[in-house]
C-alpha cells in the first residue's frame, strides 16, 4: 500500500514495505568493516556493528550461521561479511542479516585459492577417472596429521569403538604454518615408499582458511594425486573446503566421518558373523538332510551278496560264450585269411614262376615249330603249284619236244634269220644241253 495525501499509513506499515524493498532490492551484499559491540547472548545469536572511519550498520548473525564461522571473532577485528539488508520493524532500525563471516586477511587467500583450484581443474587433478576405490575391507590405516591435534584423537576414538583390531601408521606432520606443506608431502612419499598401509586419511582440525592453507598449496595436491595408496581428505568441518578435497580420492566431511569410512562397527562384523553362522548352519542342516535322503534310497537298493554275486556270474558266463563265439569266428577268418595269403605266396614264389614261364615257352615254342612246318608246307605246295602252271608255259617244255632255242653271241635270241650272216656263231639250247654253231648260210624267207 502506498501513503497518499487523502490516506496515510501506519509506522509498522511504513516499516513492512521498507523491510521489503530492503530485502527485494538488496538482497546478497558483501560488506567489509570493523566489529564493534559484540554480543552473545544465550541462545547463540550475535548482534554487532560493523563500522569503518565514517560509518556504521547493525548487523544479526544467527545460530544456524555462526556454528560455520571457523575463528572466533573479537571487537576490532575486521571481517568480510556476505549478508542481505534487512529492517527490524519493531525498532525500524536498519540492519544487516550476515550469513556468512570470514576475516578481511582471508580476502587474498581465497583469490589465490580460487586460482590454484582453476588451475589444477585444467590440469585435471580432480578428475573422477583419477581416483582410487578405497580398500572394501583395509589391513592397515595410515593417518598423516599432528599427532598431538585433535582430529587424531577423533580418528583413534572411532577406530577403538568400530574396529580396534585395525593396525594404525602415524605419520606426524605439522598441520599449520610455513613448514606443513612440506612435511605433508614428505609423509604422502614416505607412505607410498613404506607399503604398509592400503588406505590413507590426510587429516586436521578446523580452522580459518589462513590456518588451512597447507592443504592448499599445489604441492601438497601432486602429491596426493601421485600417490598410488587412496587417500582420504578430512580437512576441518563440514563446511571448510581445502584443495586436498578435491584431488584426493574421497573427502570426509570430518575426521571422524573419515575414521567411519575405512571401520566397520564391530557390532555390524559380529552380526555379520551371526547371519554367516545361520546359513552356515541350514546349509549344513539341508546337506545332511539331502544326504541322509539319499541313504535311505540306495539303503532300498541294496540287494543281498549272492544274489548280486549270482547276476554277475551269469553275466560273466554271457560275456564268455559271447566272447569264445566271437574269438572262434575271428579265427576262422584269420584262418582264412592266411590261406589266401598262402596261395598268393605260392603264386608269386620265383621258382613256380619259372618253371610256368618255361611251360609257356615250351608250348609256344611247339606251336611256333608247327606253325612255321605248316607254313612251310603251304609254301612248298603253292610254289610247286607255280611251278606246274610255270613248267606249263615255259619254253623249256617245247624243248623237250625236240625244238631247240637259238641266241646271239650277244644272248639275244633268234627269231628271223635276218639277225644271223654266214660266219656268226650262235648257241642253241636243247632240252638235255646246249650246242654252239657257225652259220654257213642265212636265207631270207621273204
Amino acid at each position: 500500500m502506498k501513503a497518499t495525501q487523502t490516506q496515510p499509513i501506519t509506522v509498522s506499515q511504513l516499516n513492512r514495505q521498507s523491510k521489503e524493498l530492503l530485502e527485494t532490492y538488496l538482497h546478497n551484499v558483501v560488506v567489509t568493516g570493523e566489529i564493534s559491540n559484540l554480543a552473545r547472548p544465550r541462545s547463540g545469536h550475535w548482534y554487532f556493528s560493523l563500522k569503518d572511519e565514517r560509518a556504521q550498520v547493525r548487523c544479526a548473525m544467527f545460530k544456524n550461521r555462526t556454528q560455520f564461522v571457523n575463528f572466533a571473532p573479537k571487537e576490532g577485528d575486521q571481517v568480510i561479511i556476505y549478508a542481505s539488508v534487512s529492517l527490524y520493524e519493531a525498532r525500524g532500525d536498519y540492519q544487516l542479516i550476515v550469513n556468512k563471516m570470514e576475516s578481511a586477511g582471508e580476502g587474498a587467500l581465497r583469490a589465490a585459492f580460487d586460482a590454484l583450484k582453476k588451475h589444477l581443474f585444467t590440469q585435471g587433478l580432480f578428475n573422477q577417472e583419477y581416483k582410487q576405490a578405497l580398500p572394501k575391507h583395509p589391513q592397515h590405516l595410515g593417518v598423516i596429521t599432528s599427532p598431538t591435534g585433535a582430529a587424531i584423537r577423533d580418528v583413534l576414538s572411532v577406530l577403538k569403538r568400530r574396529m580396534p583390531s585395525l593396525p594404525v601408521s602415524i605419520y606426524p606432520t605439522q598441520v599449520q604454518g610455513q613448514q606443513a606443506a612440506a612435511q605433508i608431502v614428505a609423509a604422502i612419499e614416505r607412505a607410498n615408499r613404506d607399503q604398509q598401509c592400503d588406505v590413507i586419511i590426510l587429516t586436521r582440525g578446523g580452522g580459518s582458511l589462513e590456518d588451512l592453507w597447507p592443504f592448499n598449496e599445489e604441492a601438497v595436491a601432486w602429491a596426493i594425486f601421485h600417490s598410488r595408496i587412496p587417500i582420504i581428505s578430512a580437512v576441518g568441518h563440514e563446511v571448510d573446503v581445502s584443495i586436498s578435497d578435491f584431488v584426493a580420492d574421497v573427502r570426509a566431511a570430518t575426521p571422524s566421518a573419515a575414521a567411519e569410512m575405512v571401520s566397520m562397527d564391530r557390532f555390524e562384523w559380529l552380526g555379520r558373523f551371526e547371519n554367516a553362522e545361520r546359513a552356515l548352519l541350514r546349509a549344513w542342516s539341508n546337506r545332511i538332510q539331502h544326504w541322509q535322503f539319499r541313504v535311505e534310497q540306495l539303503s532300498k537298493r541294496i540287494r543281498h551278496p549272492r544274489e548280486k554275486l549270482q547276476e554277475n556270474m551269469q553275466r560273466l558266463d554271457m560275456a564268455s560264450m559271447r566272447l569264445n563265439t566271437i574269438m572262434e569266428k575271428q579265427l576262422q577268418r584269420e584262418q582264412t585269411r592266411v590261406a589266401h595269403l598262402v596261395h598268393r605266396f605260392y603264386q608269386v614264389q620265383p621258382q613256380r614262376q619259372l618253371e610256368r614261364q618255361k611251360l609257356q615257352l615250351q608250348q609256344l615254342n611247339k606251336r611256333l615249330q608247327l606253325a612255321m612246318k605248316q607254313e612251310l608246307n603251304q609254301f612248298k605246295h603253292r610254289l610247286q603249284n607255280q611251278a606246274e602252271v610255270l613248267n606249263a608255259v615255259s619254253p623249256l617244255s617245247t624243248l623237250g619236244r625236240g625244238y631247240a632255242i637259238l641266241t646271239t653271241e650277244s644272248g639275244e635270241a633268234i627269231r628271223s634269220s635276218k639277225q644271223v650272216t654266214a660266219g656268226d656263231t650262235i648257241h642253241g639250247r636243247l632240252h638235255q644241253g646246249s650246242i654252239t654253231a657257225t652259220i654257213l648260210n642265212s636265207d631270207d624267207a621273204n
